[in-house]
C-alpha cells in the first residue's frame, strides 16, 4: 500500500493508518529530515525480526536506532546524561541527528538482545513524528539503502514502493527524501564523538 501524506500538514486519517498497521505488527517505509527509514513499533518482536530479515541482519547483532517524538520521549530509552549533552540535544534535536547513548534497561528486554547501547532520533519531520505521537511509543529504524552504486540511498518513494511493496505493509510516499544520512555522534563516554558525517553539523549547537 502506497499512502500519500503532505510534511507540511500531515492528514489525520491517513496518519491513522499508518498507526494501525504498526499496532498490528506491520513495517513500513516513511520520510524523514534525511533519507527515508524503514520501521516497525518497537514493542512488536516478530516486526523487528522482519525488519532484520529484510536487512540481511541477526536482529540481536543490528544496529537500530529509536524515532523519538522529543526529548521527553528518550528518557525511557537512555541511562541518565549530563546537563551539558542535555542542552545541547535540545538545541540540535528535531534536527538530522542520531546520537548513541548507553542504554536503560528497557532496550535489551525490547530487542531480545544485549545490546548496552541505543541510537536516538527526533528527526524535523511532522509525517515521522506525528505517527510516534500517536502510536505512543517510538518506531524501530534503519534506513533504506540502494544496491545501486553511485547512489546510496533511493530518493524517490514511487521507487521505493516499487521495490519493496512485496516485502513490507505500507510506505509512505511524504515527497522527495533526501540522499544523505543523519549525522551519528556517539555520546556515550559524556562527549560529543562523530561516528559518521552526515547531513547535521554538531559544531552549531555545541
Amino acid at each position: 500500500m502506497l499512502i500519500r501524506i503532505y510534511p507540511e500538514n500531515p492528514n489525520e486519517k491517513a496518519l491513522e493508518q499508518v498507526v494501525e498497521v504498526l499496532k498490528k505488527g506491520g513495517i513500513i517505509i516513511y520520510p524523514t529530515d534525511t533519507v527515508y527509514g524503514l520501521g516497525c513499533d518497537i514493542t512488536n518482536q516478530k516486526a523487528i525480526e522482519r525488519i532484520a530479515k529484510l536487512r540481511g541482519i541477526k536482529a540481536e547483532k543490528a544496529n537500530f536506532s529509536f524515532i523519538c517524538y522529543d526529548l521527553s520521549h528518550i528518557s525511557d530509552y537512555i541511562k541518565p546524561i549530563d546537563n551539558t549533552i542535555f542542552r545541547v540535544l535540545k538545541k540540535a534535536l528535531p534536527g538530522p541527528f542520531t546520537f548513541i547513548f548507553n542504554a536503560s534497561n528497557n532496550v535489551p528486554k525490547l530487542l531480545s538482545s544485549n545490546k548496552k547501547t541505543v541510537g536516538i532520533r527526533v528527526p524535523d519531520n511532522n509525517i515521522a513524528r506525528q505517527i510516534v505521537q500517536l502510536l505512543g511509543n517510538p518506531i524501530l529504524s534503519t534506513s533504506i539503502h540502494d544496491e545501486d552504486d553511485i547512489i546510496e540511498y533511493t530518493t524517490d518513494p514511487e521507487l521505493i514502493f516499487e521495490k519493496y511493496q512485496e516485502s513490507v505493509d505500507l510506505v509512505i510516499d511524504g515527497g522527495y527524501g533526501d540522499n544523505v544520512p543523519s549525522t551519528v555522534i556517539d555520546c556515550t563516554n559524556g562527549g560529543f564523538d562523530i561516528i559518521r558525517e552526515g547531513k547535521g553539523n554538531i559544531d552549531d549547537f555545541i
